[in-house]
């Protein structure tokens, strides 16, 4: 198997907000990906696997590595690629091959900042089982069980972002095969989304396409994966509803979660759904690829038409729909449908299945629809569809207008394919309950990160509102649909103790609530599950579901939270459901096992030290704890009478998993350890998911104004109570957790979460609820509250003034019950009277917790009637008018003191007295609009007095002056009696009355307590309303039931009463804490990373506010740096929290920090956020310092990885490498400014910037203090500063470089080798010898130039593909190039081609939404420590000053060669496009508009394009594709960028790829400008080696210590005539094995600015740089397209057998003749003459067919240049296979001629025929044999036999199967253009007729079938009705026998009655009488008998037959005398 490990990433510039990357690799197109993980510096340590079964690895075998951000909102979710040789591994297949930050690249192909790390091992059976204790924590098959769960049907769901992006669909249809029908025209039709694509009409059942079609997408990845693909194949010549031939249609989702995101050159089984039973229906060859923003396609370089493919059986067995099955969906009933307050649904149940929608009766005016109905799919297996969705439509008058809810049941949960468990386990088909449903709908929820594991990933896809529940039930079987039936009403008896239900009791404590948003109005939260809960829900008993009202207060810093303190807050709620206790026991032991693996997986992760010595102990704890979790047996399932077979069938997979994972934990060694315990953890994941989750998730909601704000989800079984123990109830069941809530989807501010919400639940049967104790302290308590009302009137308070005002209300004012009316629930009693107690929370003042307040009094005037302005008859108001007190009478509060008196406000729109003017509006009397200049009509005006008060520095906090005014001990009796409360609903009361004060109010509460212990918790008997006893509303909801029947029972839920409408009063329930714990924090707070500067401009300042509960503080504040370090301590003294210490070590709440940028206004955003818990340390003593660690800031809450910080420090020395800039726009005389630390260093400005843009100062040598770990290591900042006229200097752009580890190196090191820079120019006399060498010795003759050769260039293309159809030549290994699926920067082994120097990004300090990039700087820095003591020797320095560099700038040839393209994206109507190449370098511009190739997806260019330059000025080669367009401007295809600098300076000799053989003539020539040796020798330069020494002989060298002979490499010497000399291939054999770029031909991926990241197409080339300096370059290659040559076919037809015959009139005669036809040249179909008449289906022809090609052998395909239209401007070349079709007819005069079989035979690879009829079969035209390879029919290739004269049969399809309907026999003869016209010959028997003559045939005369009646009875009724007549003649003999016998019986019994006597008469008329009756007799009989057909009588031969008789008559009677004449 191939190991692939994803150690981390470095993504530069980090991304904001940051990412969540993951990485996906590619392997012989298979897909593996790995985890997401946050941050910009993602650390995965993750093994991937690939298994190799039977296929090693091969010298051109690669991986390609794909980095993209699933968590991106915009459009460019790809980061970078890159690309892995594994020729190392092929070599040396023990070693691993360590890549280490790994430059990936854009989709431009140009190097990027970002690096990955990987490592890549071969491992084998026996290497696993020999590797050492040494690495215990190597990584290797931790993937094993996801690649094998990883079935494409079974695709588990990932969470997708709800952001629209850019996709593209591509469906390319190559060809047909065994498409069943007779004489049919295929086309294909293709849907993608709803946009439909047809192919061209073909002819033939193996029709050959090679059409590809585009689509591209802009959606929401859920809706646009939900979208299908349908691929149909109609027969074009019959009626639309009977043409479909077969169709295959599966949904995008599944296309993109295969490997590679594609199916790659698949067969589809094609099926009619309609007619199940006629099974398979053809076959269809196709490419489905989808892709995503950053995603690549697989490039296919197989050539279109390939007769050999192996694929099919492989496809045909695995994915070919051939198994059908039948999915039927047994639908009962559905319960609690709501959609809208006050109506009844009218609902249907809608099922679809990729794309295939059934649907149920639609039942009226019910919420508990009972459907009693089968629903019944037909699917193939496996299926090609992930999930089945459900929907419940309203359909009120069969209109179905609004979806009541949905739910998505995912097929990998409800089945298994066997891969789950190794060894015997077959697996399990789809099956489903009987169970019910949970239905969503309402909001849904945003895009957030799913804990691995959890199952709510419907319900937040679905929706969030709970919409009832369908009961159903599942079975899959693959038998006929008839045969398998089951009884509906069986089947609902048996099913209905399944819905036997229980009382549940839900408990929920609010502990605390803070960072939230400021509410103006009063909130609460209401907890509900289902519909049990919800106050919206009237048709439901009434519940405590939600806690009292409370407004949130300040926080003293920017949050606000609720003042809960010691009483907080229950609720209860009791609901019926199913019990699936066992079902839930088992998931929530399963989820136990894997919380704890999971818990000791992370502690195992933070060990990175192998040689740690806590490594073992984790180790041995891990298994020891792994083994005991496996050992709890699972709840059995099959003696439990609810349990479903889907439970059986999870439970047994289940079971089968804990044992095989207990028996590995018990058999593992300590090798690989973090790989093997994820193997282990994914493959518990991949089992946790219940779809049978009757139990609804419990919603929180945040409420505000009665409508719901923010929400929290807690899965039901994660808090549920299991009576068997621990191990069985959920995770949180009883203990204390944190929830973040949430705004619904499109609602609340974004990036930011409304509450931090610390709850208690619990959930569980009541009956398991007697000793329910949550918490370890705290009481629990009921109240009976209520609002007695009273309003001022003439002075006097009371009832009169309140008018709508109801006189007891709740706290919102809504009408409640006077104290006297209520009643006290059953089971409870009261507890002391009715009291007074004000609630003091609800009166908390809005300036709690503010250190000072800006206090305002508006001053109101008017004119009078004179015009003067008066005051107003309210003199003194708020600012929306409201009265309040004068501020000569605002009294300053105890605690505070007045900075600043009253002064008016002058800083705004008013005079300069302060005032501002309006005309006052009725019926407020305040203008709508202020102005600032008095005018005559302005009535009133107003000015704003303010003062500033501030709080006094007293002895208590800001919380305990909360505190004490809440008053936590008991009231005074005053307050008891009293209580009133000042002011209006809507606004803020007040305990002191106000003057203005109208309204008041005081909180009258009761307690209540229970009887008696009833066994349950008192708490869950709060169910119903206290107004009125609840046996009373029991006896009258059974009268109204009684009388009104069941629905008009359900219609008064649905339509209440009046007196039913207000809410019903229920009591509150609080847990009171009576001791406070005090705690104190402590948070250091020392540095932050990768903060891209760019991000912040200069004036802007950093900070962090840290927040704990209700409490923050905030860090100084400092300037914005990629590094800000605060090293500073933040101490949180005195804080509170009431529940029990242990409680909150248990489950602390969460610290928050967050990471905050203020620009010089003072404005404040937030830039990221983390959330941790804290160590919780109870015994001070035993308190160990915690370590640092890293966590990551999000905005979101997402998953965190922490890493411990560890501190070690080292002196080390940082050189650097400056070679120059590029790329900057708009600069003078640029400089380099580097700044690490404290310490900064700078460059000489670049003077002549635009001629040199290179540093003259190569080297910087800084030296500083720094650490030596990675976590450690301060990040290096880059600047440029540009220099301007008058001494200005600008920060043009800059990068940062976040860590150093990777530039680390040892100078000392024997094998380290110091960068050098590669030689571009040579000496004079070696310029001399190379122009001698190159005049004498390399020039060949003329001769051999104009040679023709039997092989080209794409000869050498084709072989490099692995085409075996190519041209087979002995010499080809010689002859090599690699054809790279990739750019060659992205070949790994090339490292990016930036081994010499790194290109570094440049970017603005304020980025540009369209390129933040500025530039480029190219360097290079090396980091090795540095000895502080002056007497030590220094290191060698690393960069040394090169003479060379003077060779720059540098002019260069540069050769583009324009292979071709693929798959380019369509830009006209028709689906294609006219590209042409367009080259930009610097200034110079290339291409030829006119040279398109028209109406194409994939043109070959072939040509070379030339030009100079001078590199770097001109470094940047851009290759531009175009569409022509005649009229409109032309639409650009796509573009990529080719860096030429790096390619020259690299050190693996990019310029020019070296060839495989060293040949000086033919069509291989060497091209480069230097001989072998010579490279060799400047190769070992630049390494640092001696140079070569070659022996006299030229056939030994030695180089790098070692002695190489040339017989090493060539064992034989070669028989190639124009190889070079010996040392020359000596040398190039050496050189291959450095690693140099060999001759290539790179595949660059297209972009385009209108689809970003999107794949636009690819273009296969390869660039040659020759600088001047090295003389000139060798001869260019030629790689001219081949152009096909001309062939003639010559069919002769000589004759048919055992053709059926289809006359109907006239059976067993036909009128046969031949047509035949080429594929693709249709229009030159030819026939034969008609043979008339045939009586045994054999005809003679004699007749030739002629065909003419153009044929292109290396793609064994037929060339076709033709216009599609008349009107079109230019023809289209078509290829299709060279494929002969013959068909036989039947000639019919009145009728269509009828079809009788037709034959295919590919010219290229037919069967052999047969020599004779007899032995012609249908066993020869078999493709897919079933007979061994010995056994099978041998096939031969026309264009190599020449010649061929056999029997071919023919076929037809008959019932569904293909049969043999006749035998043709052919000649076939294959001619070149010269051959055809030196032996002509003419069609048919037309002239020429020669080679060979063919003679008109010798057919029977059919001109008999007038003259031979008796012959036209035998050949028409006699062999048709042969056996019907002979029983005819029998029946009417004997009737004749039956007659006579009859008739003779009477005449018979009166003879032998009467007796008479025997008369004789004379002998004379005896004789004549004897005479007479043969001759009359004998006369005819000869002619009657007479059968030859052929024979015409004649006279003579008549009286023959006349003196025949005579002569007889005498022999008989001799005495008689003969006859006179």
């Amino acid at each position: 198997m191939l190991q692939l490990v994803v150690e981390s990433a470095k993504i530069n510039p980090p991304l904001s907000p940051p990412p969540r990357p993951c990485v996906s690799a590619y392997f012989r197109d298979v897909k593996k990906r790995t985890h997401e993980v946050e941050g910009n510096n993602p650390t995965w340590n993750e093994t991937l696997i690939w298994h190799l079964w039977d296929r090693p690895l091969q010298n051109d075998s690669f991986l390609q590595i794909i980095l993209r951000d699933l968590g991106s909102t915009k459009k460019d979710r790809f980061i970078g690629l890159a690309t892995v040789m594994l020729q190392p591994l092929v070599k040396k297949p023990s070693e691993v091959l360590f890549v280490k930050d790994l430059t990936l690249l854009n989709h431009l192909m140009m190097s990027t900042d970002c690096t990955v790390t990987l490592q890549v091992a071969l491992m084998r059976n026996q290497d696993i089982e020999k590797i050492g204790d040494g690495d215990l924590l190597g990584l290797s098959t931790r993937e094993t069980a996801r690649q094998e769960l990883m079935v494409p049907s079974y695709t588990m769901p990932v969470a997708l972002s709800t952001k629209p992006q850019h996709f593209q669909v591509r469906v390319k249809v190559f060809e047909g095969r065994q498409l069943m029908g007779n004489n049919i025209k295929p086309v294909v039709k293709v849907v993608i989304g709803g946009y439909q694509h047809n192919t061209r009409i073909k002819m033939g059942n193996n029709p050959f396409f090679n059409e590809i079609f585009f689509q591209n997408f802009h959606e929401v990845p859920a809706k646009f994966f939900d979208e299908t693909i349908l691929i149909q194949v109609m027969n074009s010549t019959l009626m639309r509803f009977n043409a479909e031939i077969g169709r295959f249609q599966t949904d995008i989702g599944f296309i993109y979660h295969s490997p590679g995101h594609t199916l790659m050159r698949k067969w589809l089984g094609l099926c009619q759904p309609n007619e199940p039973n006629n099974g398979v229906r053809g076959y269809l060859k196709v490419t489905i690829c989808v892709l995503g923003v950053g995603d690549q396609a697989l490039v296919d370089q197989k050539p279109p038409y390939a007769a050999d493919d192996t694929t099919t059986k492989i496809f045909k067995s695995m994915v070919v729909p051939i198994n059908m099955a039948y999915l039927q969906f047994f639908i009962y009933c559905a319960e609690d449908l709501h959609l809208k307050k006050h109506h009844l649904v009218s609902p249907m149940l809608e099922v679809e299945l990729i794309g295939e929608k059934l649907k149920t009766n639609v039942l009226s005016q019910t919420e508990n629809p009972i459907w009693n109905q089968i629903l019944t799919f037909q699917i193939q297996l496996p299926c090609l569809s992930s999930y089945i969705k459900f929907r419940i439509l309203d359909c009120p008058k069969n209109s179905c207008r609004d979806e009541i809810g949905t739910v998505s049941l995912f097929l990998n949960q409800i089945s298994s394919t066997g891969a789950e468990i190794e060894g015997p386990y077959s697996g399990f088909l789809p099956s489903f309950g009987p169970s019910f449903l949970i239905l969503h709908g309402g909001k849904k929820a945003p895009f957030r990160i799913q804990e691995e594991g959890t199952n709510i990933s419907s319900s937040v896809k679905d929706g969030l509102a709970y919409r009832g529940r369908v009961f159903l039930e599942l079975f899959t079987h693959v038998s006929s649909h008839q045969e398998f039936k089951r009884d509906l009403s069986s089947q609902v008896t048996s099913v209905e103790r399944h819905q036997n239900r229980k009382k549940y009791g839900l408990c929920v404590i609010f502990l605390s609530c803070t960072m939230m948003p400021d509410f103006k109005d009063l909130i609460q939260f209401e907890v509900s599950i289902g519909h049990y809960g919800n106050k919206m829900d009237l048709s439901y008993k009434p519940l405590v579901s939600t806690t009292q009202c409370s407004p949130v207060i300040y926080d003293g810093n920017i949050y606000h939270y609720v003042p809960w303190y010691n009483s907080k807050p229950v609720v209860a709620v009791t609901s019926f459901w199913e019990d699936s206790s066992f079902r839930m026991n088992c998931l929530n032991l399963l989820y136990f096992t894997r919380d704890r693996l999971k818990a000791n997986l992370d502690t195992l992760k933070s060990i990175r030290n192998p040689r740690d010595p806590a490594l073992l102990p984790q180790w041995e704890k891990l298994l020891k704890e792994l083994v005991e979790d496996c050992k709890h047996p699972l709840p059995c399932m099959t003696d439990k009478l609810k349990a479903t077979d889907l439970d059986k069938k999870r439970w047994q997979l289940r079971s089968r998993l804990l044992q095989e994972l207990a028996q590995k934990a018990k058999q593992v060694k300590p090798r690989n350890m973090v790989a093997t315990v994820e193997d282990w953890l994914y493959r518990l994941n991949a089992v946790l998911p219940e779809p049978q989750m009757t139990l609804p998730d419990v919603m929180i909601w945040l409420m505000s104004k009665e409508q719901r704000v923010a929400y929290a989800q807690v899965p039901a079984h994660s808090i549920l109570f299991s009576p068997t123990g621990a191990l069985h109830s959920g995770r949180f069941c009883g203990k204390i957790q944190t929830l973040l809530l949430q705004y619904p989807e499109g609602e609340g501010q974004k990036d930011t979460l409304p509450a931090h919400l610390r709850v208690c639940m619990w959930l569980g049967n009541v009956t398991d609820s007697k000793d329910l104790q949550l918490l370890r302290q705290g009481e629990v308590v009921v109240y009976a509250e209520t609002y007695e009302n009273q309003a001022k009137y003439k002075d006097q308070w009371g009832q009169q003034g309140l008018y709508r005002c109801p006189n007891f209300s709740d706290v919102m004012g809504h009408k409640a019950l006077p104290k006297e009316d209520f009643h006290v629930p059953q089971g409870w009693h009261w507890q002391g009277k009715w009291t007074v107690e004000p609630q003091r929370r609800l009166l908390l003042n809005i300036d709690i917790n503010k250190s000072q307040v800006l206090e305002e009094v508006y001053e109101n005037q008017w004119r009078d009637t004179a015009g003067a302005w008066v005051p107003a008859a309210i003199p003194n108001t708020d600012v929306n008018g409201d009265p309040v007190e004068a501020r000569e009478n605002f009294k300053c509060p105890q605690g505070w003191h007045v900075k600043e008196n009253w002064v008016v406000e002058l800083n705004h729109a008013v005079d300069d007295e302060g005032w501002e003017y309006g005309v006052g509006i009725e019926p407020s009397g305040l203008p709508q609009v202020w102005n600032s200049v008095e005018k005559t009509y302005y009535s009133c005006r107003r000015r704003r007095w303010v003062r500033l008060r501030c709080r006094n520095h007293g002895k208590l906090s800001l919380e305990q002056e909360t505190l004490s005014f809440l008053q936590l001990h008991h009231p005074s009796q005053a307050e008891e009696e009293e209580g009133w409360e000042y002011g209006t609903f809507g606004s803020k009361f007040h305990l002191n009355p106000q003057p203005q004060s109208r309204f008041r109010r005081r909180c009258w509460r009761r307690r209540l307590a229970l009887n008696r212990d009833k066994g349950i918790a008192p708490i869950f008997l709060l169910e119903g309303s206290m107004s009125l006893d609840l046996k009373e509303q029991a006896r009258k909801e059974e009268n109204r039931r009684l009388t009104q029947g069941p629905d008009k029972t359900i219609r008064s839920y649905w339509r209440p009463a009046p007196e039913d409408i207000h809410p019903y009063d229920l009591p509150f329930i609080y847990c009171i804490f009576n001791r406070p714990h005090y705690y104190q924090l402590f948070c250091y707070i020392y540095q932050a990373r990768n903060i891209m500067s760019y991000q912040f401009q200069t004036s802007q300042v950093l900070f962090i506010r840290l927040v704990f509960l209700n409490y923050s503080q905030c860090t100084q504040a400092l300037r914005s740096s990629a590094a800000p370090t605060w090293a500073q301590t933040l101490i949180f003294q005195h804080l509170l929290l009431y529940e029990d210490p242990e409680d909150t070590k248990a489950s602390p709440p969460l610290v928050v920090l967050e990471l905050w940028q203020q620009d010089s206004q003072g404005k404040e955003t937030l830039w990221g956020r983390s959330m941790w818990s804290p160590v919780v340390w109870l015994d001070v003593q035993n308190r160990i310092l915690p370590p640092l660690r890293w966590h990551p800031l999000v905005k979101l809450p997402g998953e965190e990885e922490c890493e411990i910080l560890v501190s070690c420090e080292l002196i080390l020395e940082t050189e650097i490498l400056t070679w120059g800039l590029r790329n900057m726009k708009r600069v003078r005389s640029p400089q380099l400014l580097v700044e690490c630390l404290e310490e900064s260093l700078q460059t000489e400005p670049i003077r002549d910037f635009q001629t040199n843009p290179n540093f003259t100062q190569s080297v910087l040598f800084l030296t500083l203090f720094m650490p030596m770990e990675d976590v450690y290591a301060p990040s290096l900042t880059l600047k440029v500063v540009d220099n301007q006229d008058f001494g200005r200097q600008t920060v043009v752009g800059q990068a940062n470089i976040n860590s150093l580890q990777p530039y680390f190196c040892d100078p000392w090191a024997d094998d380290y080798v110091p960068p050098q820079l590669p030689m571009l120019s040579v000496k004079k006399y070696q310029k001399l010898l190379d122009y001698l060498y190159e005049k004498f010795w390399l020039s060949p003759s003329k001769t051999q130039d104009e040679y023709h050769h039997e092989v080209d260039w794409w000869s050498k293309l084709f072989w490099a593909t692995g085409d075996v159809k190519s041209l087979q030549y002995k010499y080809k290994d010689y002859h090599t190039l690699k054809v790279y699926d990739c750019e060659l920067e992205a070949v790994p082994a090339f490292k990016g081609l930036q081994d010499f120097c790194e290109t570094f990004k440049l970017y603005q300090e304020e980025p540009k939404l369209d390129s933040p990039v500025v530039g480029e700087f190219k360097g290079l820095f090396r980091v090795y420590p540095f000895p502080e003591d002056p007497k030590v020797p220094k290191p060698p320095r690393q960069f040394l000053v090169w003479r060379e560099k003077e060779d720059f700038p540098q002019e260069c040839l540069v050769r583009v060669y324009m292979v071709r393209a693929i798959n380019l994206q369509p830009q006209d109507s028709n689906g294609l496009c006219d590209p042409y190449v367009i080259l930009k370098l610097g200034q110079t511009k290339m291409g030829n508009r006119d040279k398109y190739h028209p109406n194409t997806l994939d043109p070959i260019f072939g040509i070379m394009f030339e030009l100079s330059c001078i590199i770097p000025l001109e470094k940047d080669l851009e290759i531009q594709l175009y569409d022509f367009d005649l009229f409109s401007p032309d639409d650009k295809i796509g573009t990529t960028v080719i860096d030429l600098e790096n390619r020259l300076l690299s050190g693996f000799g990019a310029r020019c790829g070296l060839s495989k053989s060293y040949c000086q003539s033919g069509p291989f020539r060497w091209r480069d400008q230097m001989t072998p040796s010579f490279l060799l020798e400047r190769h070992a330069k630049q390494k640092g080696l001696p140079p070569p020494l070659f022996s006299p002989e030229e056939d030994t060298v030695f180089y790098n210590g070692k002695n190489f002979k040339l017989q090493s490499f060539e064992p034989t010497p070669p028989t190639l005539h124009y190889l070079g000399p010996k040392k020359e291939r000596l040398a190039l054999y050496l050189l291959h094995t450095q690693g140099m770029v060999p001759e290539h031909v790179e595949t660059r991926t297209l972009y385009s600015d209108s689809q970003p990241g999107i794949d636009q197409g690819k273009v296969q080339m390869w660039v040659d740089i020759f600088p001047k300096k090295l003389g000139p370059p060798g001869p260019p290659v030629n790689i001219r397209p081949r152009k096909p040559r001309r062939y003639e076919l010559r069919c002769i037809i000589w004759k048919t057998a055992q053709v059926d015959l289809r006359r109907t009139l006239t059976s067993g005669i036909s009128d046969i003749y031949v047509k035949g036809w080429m594929v693709g040249l249709e229009k030159d179909m030819q026939k034969t003459d008609i043979h008339y008449y045939s009586l045994t289906g054999e005809s003679t022809f004699n007749w030739r067919f002629i065909f003419s090609m153009d044929y292109l052998a290396a793609e064994h395909m037929c060339v076709q240049s033709q216009k599609e239209y008349i009107w079109s401007l230019d023809p289209t070349v078509i290829k299709f296979p060279a494929r002969l079709i013959i068909q036989i007819w039947d000639n019919n005069v009145f009728s269509t001629d009828d079809f009788l079989g037709v034959l295919e035979l590919d010219l290229f690879d037919m069967p052999l025929p047969a020599r004779h009829a007899s032995k012609c079969s249908i066993r020869m035209m078999e493709t897919d044999s079933k007979w061994p390879y010995f056994l099978q029919y041998k096939h031969f290739s026309l264009f190599k036999k020449k010649t061929v004269t056999g029997w071919w049969p023919s076929q037809v399809l008959d019932g569904g199967k293909w049969r043999m309907s006749g035998k043709v026999k052919m000649t076939l003869e294959i001619l070149s253009e010269k051959e055809a016209l030196i032996r002509p010959a003419g069609r048919g028997q037309s002239e020429p007729n020669q080679y060979p003559t063919l003679h008109p045939p010798l057919r029977p005369n059919t001109m008999f079938l007038l003259r031979s009646p008796i012959t036209i009875f035998c050949r028409i009724f006699w062999k048709r009705y042969h056996f019907k007549i002979i029983i005819a003649i029998i029946i009417l003999f004997l009737a004749l026998m039956l007659f006579n016998f009859i008739y003779s019986t009477p005449n018979y019994l009166a003879m032998s009655w009467i007796k008479p006597k025997l008369r004789l008469n004379a002998p004379i008329k005896i004789s004549t009488n004897i005479i007479n009756q043969p001759n009359l007799s004998n006369v005819h009989s000869p002619i009657l008998t007479s059968q030859h057909l052929n024979l015409n009588p004649t006279i003579d031969h008549e009286l023959k037959h006349l003196q025949g008789p005579m002569n007889h008559l005498q022999d008989i009677f001799p005495e008689l005398p003969a006859p006179r004449d």
